[in-house]
């Protein structure tokens, strides 16, 4: 099994956000899941060098080295068929991209952009709150910028 880390710095990623998240026993079951997946994802009948991993319980990421085949259109559509039956199955939605997720003590929370709003007007989160940004696009981007404080983030424009 690959996992993200061993796959190059520059490779694609994509991330699908649980709107809640999965139970301790489900998560090793869902990265099983992944990871058989990526073991068998196929770019016009080439293998592709790709991995995949859960993060705090509710983040699925997909990530393919395109150095050695290229993810084509087909492929991506796989593996939303694949997310789309996998969140079905636990009764999550992995395709609400206006939900967002942020750091309270320690804990990982995800609200609707509207709360989220909210609790920034509540003063709940402010501008230091730390923030997941499921739009970056490589595994370096991963692990450097999924988190940031919201004033860095994309999120600030709807606060």
């Amino acid at each position: 099994m690959k996992s993200i880390d061993a796959l190059n710095s520059q490779a694609r990623v994509w991330i699908y956000q649980a709107n809640e998240p999965f139970a301790n026993q489900e998560v090793a079951e869902v990265e099983h899941n992944l990871q058989q997946f990526a073991e068998q994802w196929v770019s016009h009948n080439n293998q592709l060098k790709a991995g995949a991993a859960i993060l705090h319980d509710r983040f699925l990421v997909l990530a393919v080295d395109e150095t050695q085949a290229g993810a084509s259109g087909c492929s991506i559509d796989s593996s939303v068929n694949f997310l789309k039956k996998l969140g079905a199955h636990y009764q999550r939605d992995l395709f609400d991209r206006l939900r967002f997720s942020y750091v309270d003590n320690g804990a990982v929370h995800t609200v609707s952009k509207d709360d989220f709003a909210q609790l920034y007007q509540d003063g709940t989160i402010n501008d230091e709150t730390l923030v997941f940004d499921p739009l970056v696009k490589t595994v370096e981007e991963l692990s450097s910028g999924f988190q940031k404080p919201l004033k860095d983030s994309w999120h600030s424009r709807f606060v």
